[in-house]
């Protein structure tokens, strides 16, 4: 018997996997899958593990956490769903499985895409306009609510403005908000209130439900009764997470039904609030206005005096005025009869005699004082000639005496100053002569005496 080596056609099972994984992923494209779930397991890291089964069959799936997270539901045992999602082979053992992208539960994904056909074509249209929303009035005259009577977002929107604003009257526009004909109803009611124009505003409100409930305010009657609308529109549909057709028409959209109320009602408190405080400010500005004014007031009193006294003080000042004006004639009639005195006396006869005798007088007054001064300035010029004589080089030339000059101009004034065989020049009170300096023996610059 003949044995071949084939060993290099033989794969391990982890390349099989590989390699089927590989075919499952490239060779379906993900679809979306319906089905009932069927031993679903929570873990603790937040991954969800189920099989996707219906009548004959069933496939593993899993849903890993940071896709859980996007759920709006939480995946229950025996819900019907569908999914869109890879399909893969889990490895390690081999399982066939798909990993889930997204699951909605079941017959929700016809109502999505009508929703959103339906939401695009009327933003096309321009319904959903920013520029076509009016703006809500800040204190309206009386409210409007579009909703059932029975239903609990009434009673909430009603308790909220009877404590936000209790005086404002409320008008209700009855229609059921769930129901196969519950669109056609809503938008009557909304056609109501705007042909009867009773109110400022108006509500369409209803609580929270699964998206069926909430399906009466997602169709297009309902959206084109809003923005027909002549009143100002606040949409109130379900909770926060929910948003309908109607949310994107109305003017102003509210999370809740609470929150539309909210939204149109001004607050009492806030407005006793902003009432008190400007009265105080209104108080305090009167206050002041009044205070300057009595001030003023008190200012005008004091400059304002009685006619009597004004009377009074103006015959004071005349009387003032009288008095001063005699003292000046009298002041200038005494400096005139001054002055004329003093001119008649000029114009009499002068004394020749008397003024003769005065002449003399100064005369020998001025003689004696001359002689005085010329004495007094002849002794003084005998000093000064005395002083100048003793200062004079000459006169002591005069008694022997001789200045003695080196060669070089310079007066000598000791012996220290001369040198033997150095000439010298003698001026003498008449003329100049020469000599020639002869030193004793000794010590040179001594001369013999």
């Amino acid at each position: 018997m003949l044995f071949t080596d084939q060993s290099a056609d033989i794969i391990s099972v982890s390349t099989l996997n590989r390699m089927a994984r590989s075919l499952l992923e490239n060779g379906l494209p993900p679809q979306w899958i319906g089905g009932e779930i069927s031993n679903l397991t929570l873990a603790a890291s937040g991954h969800a593990y189920f099989s996707l089964k219906d009548a004959s069959a069933q496939v593993r799936c899993v849903m890993f956490r940071q896709r859980m997270s996007r759920l709006a539901f939480t995946p229950r045992e025996g819900m019907q769903v569908e999914l869109r999602g890879t399909v893969t082979l889990y490895e390690a053992r081999g399982d066939y499985q798909i990993a889930v992208d997204t699951m909605r539960e079941a017959g929700l994904g016809r109502l999505f895409e009508a929703y959103d056909r339906l939401r695009r074509r009327l933003a096309e249209e321009g319904l959903f306009d920013e520029a076509r929303k009016r703006a809500l009035p800040p204190h309206p005259r009386a409210i409007g609510i579009v909703t059932s009577p029975a239903a609990a977002a009434l009673r909430d929107v009603v308790t909220t403005l009877r404590r936000r604003m209790p005086s404002i009257p409320l008008a209700l526009y009855p229609t059921p908000v769930q129901g196969s004909d519950a669109g056609r109803q809503i938008a009557q009611a909304i056609a109501t209130a705007s042909r009867r124009d009773e109110v400022d505003v108006l509500i369409v409100c209803r609580g929270g439900g699964s998206i069926e409930d909430l399906w009466a305010f997602n169709e297009e009657a309902v959206a084109r009764a809003i923005v027909a609308c002549r009143i100002p529109v606040v949409s109130g549909v379900g909770h926060e997470t929910d948003t309908t057709i109607a949310d994107f028409a109305a003017d102003r959209r509210a999370p809740t039904p609470t929150a539309a109320a909210e939204l149109v009602s001004p607050s009492r408190d806030a407005m006793q609030f902003q009432l008190e405080r400007s009265r105080r400010a209104l108080i305090r500005a009167l206050s002041r206005l009044i205070t300057d004014k009595q001030q003023r007031l008190d200012f005008c009193a004091r400059r304002l005096a009685h006619p009597g006294e004004r009377i009074r003080a103006q015959h004071r000042q005349l009387e003032q005025t009288n008095s001063r004006l005699r003292y000046l004639i009298h002041a200038r009639l005494t400096l005139a009869r001054s002055r004329g005195d003093a001119l008649a006396k000029r114009l009499r006869k002068p004394d020749l005699a008397a003024r003769s005798a005065r002449l003399r007088a100064l005369e020998t007054q001025l003689a004696q004082h001359a002689t005085a001064a010329g004495s007094a300035r002849q002794l003084q010029l005998a000093r000064l000639e005395a002083a100048l004589e003793a200062m004079n080089p000459h006169a002591v030339l005069s008694r022997g005496y001789a200045i003695v000059r080196n060669d070089r101009g310079e007066t000598v004034r000791g012996v220290e100053q001369l040198s033997n065989g150095e000439h010298v020049t003698l001026q003498l009170a008449h003329g100049e002569a020469g000599a020639r300096i002869e030193l004793a023996r000794g010590a040179q610059g001594q001369l013999p005496f």
